[in-house]
């Protein structure tokens, strides 16, 4: 059993110095052709990265987001998956973007941009903290939106007021919305 422990030839008999020799030479020569090396991604997931990485450098996307704009242009879940985790993204950064998109767009109160950006598939800390992070005069936000509902209905003050509550504006914004709306 001594040469099946010391790297012979599992035979039980001892092995010669010579012997073990050779099998030292077999082992450690250099195969003859080695394997091609596998390519660290498969072309699916490198084309969803690399337009990931695209989407991201035009607008603003959460990352859920991201992974179903990559299905809708026809990207498995696996590779769109894949591309959203192959890629360093401050989720924040980009809640903080699509925050001042919207604001761009419509008029929202604070609780009302931190449900729209939710919906959009950013987590509550991340649309928090956008929505903390960029500089907004919510009492103009207030005003834009009172102006927007009497573009479109009558109400009146009071009525304005409400529905300006119901969408999240503070009474103060509400009414400061309404007295510069009306």
């Amino acid at each position: 059993m001594i040469g099946a422990f010391a790297g012979g030839n599992n035979s039980g008999a001892p092995t010669t110095t010579a012997a073990r020799a050779e099998t030292l030479e077999h082992v450690t020569a250099a195969p003859e052709q080695s394997a091609p090396a596998q390519p660290s991604e498969t072309a699916g997931q490198q084309n969803a990265r690399e337009s990931a990485e695209t989407y991201l450098g035009t607008a603003a996307f959460s990352r859920s987001g991201l992974i179903k704009q990559l299905k809708f242009e026809g990207y498995s879940l696996a590779d769109a998956t894949y591309a959203v985790g192959a890629i360093t993204v401050n989720w924040k950064e980009q809640a903080a973007k699509s925050a001042q998109t919207y604001l761009g767009t419509a008029a929202f109160s604070r609780s009302g941009l931190i449900k729209q950006l939710k919906f959009e598939g950013y987590s509550l800390a991340d649309a928090t903290y956008a929505v903390d992070a960029i500089t907004v005069n919510w009492k103009e936000q207030a005003a834009k939106s009172a102006r927007a509902y009497l573009d479109t209905s009558s109400f009146s003050r009071s009525g304005l007021i409400t529905q300006l509550r119901y969408e999240g504006f503070t009474p103060t914004q509400a009414t400061y919305g309404v007295k510069v709306a009306y």
